[in-house]
């Protein structure tokens, strides 16, 4: 008979069914065959994988290494007539650094960088205390040596020439009265009145007197005669001896006053009040004398100077005509023309120096700037000019050259490829090429000895 449960009994029964029955497991007690092989293939497929990322890694680890850059496209022109274009700095046609003439410290400096100045407005002043004392100096010989000319050149005056005549008659009388005195001492002395002795000293006495008669005699007539004509050259060559020495004491002076010798703008301002200038010994050490004091240029004369790949030199001709665009303002662009083609090659460069006229410059023109000149094509090549045609820009350090072949070194499934190019124009740090469509990575760092079809790593993937 059933009975009765009470609420005891009733949760033992339900504990007892949550109970496991291990009866059931196969094999008395042992997980199912099933489990293991799964368990077990689990593992085998995870030391699977560990090898073979390890041996990725150690293989990989092979590769060279490299760093890349992204090919970018752009259009050739915009006109559609550009026969060739090429990057390089705007250049002043005539720079001049102003030096001083002589050695001697600032006192004055009138102007800083980026003025503009006129041909001979004065720059800078040295100190010229003794340039003046000198040239003072040299009036005064020239002074004196133009009052001795002048005194030969016109002979003696009246008065000296008076004076003359007057010293030598009183010398021809003087020597008349001892000439009397000495007959008289002469007779006596015959008598026996005088002594030898008196009448050798009258005798000497007139013999004195006739010469400084006679020498008188000399100066009147030389008087009355004026300078010899070797006098007068002489007194005319000190003149322009002392003339000259006075020029170049000006000129030294003037030189203290340094001024502008064309119209331009100060480009360097290299000298400081109190500094010692000087173009004869200059020095790079701090304190030592300056070479020069301001360099200027004429900004409304300025060039574009490029070197031009001798591969495309052939392309240009003197006077050929082209676009001008600066890095700085890209929305800005200026007509110019060849203006100087170098005789010259650069032999390591492999290039030649060209420089093209600017025609109306601005103020946004600035020496040093980079700039790209885009050259038309002449009357008879237009024909030939395709409409227009679409390049791709490679940094400098992608290009390569071998045996005369211009190439890149692409990087492409993990492996460099070889690539043939021929270089278009050139560009502020880099190369407009043909032979790609952009979007290439260029390997621009590598092993030299890098080779074609050579798997690579690039640095910073994995």
């Amino acid at each position: 008979m059933p009975t009765d449960l009470g609420p005891t009994d009733t949760k033992n029964e339900d504990l007892r069914s949550l109970r496991i029955d291990h009866s059931l497991r196969d094999g008395g007690g042992e997980p199912p065959a099933w489990s293991r092989r799964f368990i077990l293939g689990g593992i085998a497929v995870v030391v699977l994988l560990g090898i073979v990322t390890l041996a990725y890694r150690v293989l990989a680890s092979d590769a060279p290494e490299v760093e890349v850059a992204r090919a970018v496209a752009e259009g050739s022109d915009v006109a559609g007539s550009t026969v060739l274009s090429a990057s390089g700095y705007i250049v002043a046609h005539h720079k001049i650094s102003v030096n001083s003439k002589v050695t001697g410290r600032v006192a004055w400096i009138g102007v800083e960088k980026g003025d503009k100045v006129k041909e001979g407005q004065v720059l800078v002043r040295l100190e010229d205390q003794e340039f003046r004392a000198q040239y003072e100096q040299a009036r005064g010989a020239v002074a004196s040596a133009k009052a001795r000319l002048l005194e030969n050149q016109h002979g003696s005056r009246p008065e000296e020439i008076q004076q003359a005549d007057h010293n030598l008659s009183e010398a021809r009388a003087t020597a008349m009265n001892d000439k009397i005195t000495l007959d008289r001492t002469r007779d006596l002395a015959a008598q026996g009145v005088m002594s030898k002795q008196n009448l050798d000293d009258a005798t000497a006495k007139y013999n004195a007197s006739q010469q400084r008669m006679n020498s008188l005699e000399q100066a009147f007539r030389l008087a009355q005669l004026g300078p010899r004509s070797e006098e007068v050259e002489r007194a005319r060559g000190d003149l322009l001896q002392a003339e000259g020495q006075m020029a170049y004491a000006k000129a030294q002076l003037d030189a203290t006053v340094i001024r502008a010798p064309v119209s331009g703008t100060i480009l360097e301002r290299t000298a400081e009040k109190g500094e010692l200038v000087t173009a004869q010994f200059a020095s790079g050490a701090e304190g030592g004398p300056r070479g020069s004091v301001v360099a200027l240029a004429d900004l409304e004369d300025i060039q574009v100077e490029l070197d031009i790949a001798q591969d495309d030199f052939a392309k240009l001709s003197p006077k050929q005509e082209g676009i001008v665009t600066l890095d700085a303002f890209k929305d800005r662009s200026y007509k110019g023309e060849i203006a100087e083609m170098s005789p010259e090659a650069n032999r390591q460069k492999a290039t030649v120096q060209v420089k093209v006229q600017i025609l109306k410059p601005d103020s946004y023109l600035r020496p040093e700037m980079n700039a790209t000149v885009q050259f038309k094509a002449t009357a008879g090549d237009e024909k030939t000019v395709a409409p227009k045609q679409t390049y791709v820009f490679v940094p400098t350090a992608a290009l390569r050259d071998k045996d005369g072949k211009k190439f890149l070194l692409l990087a492409f499934n993990g492996k460099a490829l070889r690539r043939e190019v021929r270089v278009q124009g050139q560009r502020s740090g880099g190369y407009l090429v043909d032979s790609l469509v952009g979007g290439e990575s260029v390997i621009t760092v590598a092993p030299a000895d890098l080779q074609d079809g050579q798997k690579i790593r690039i640095k910073g993937q994995s």
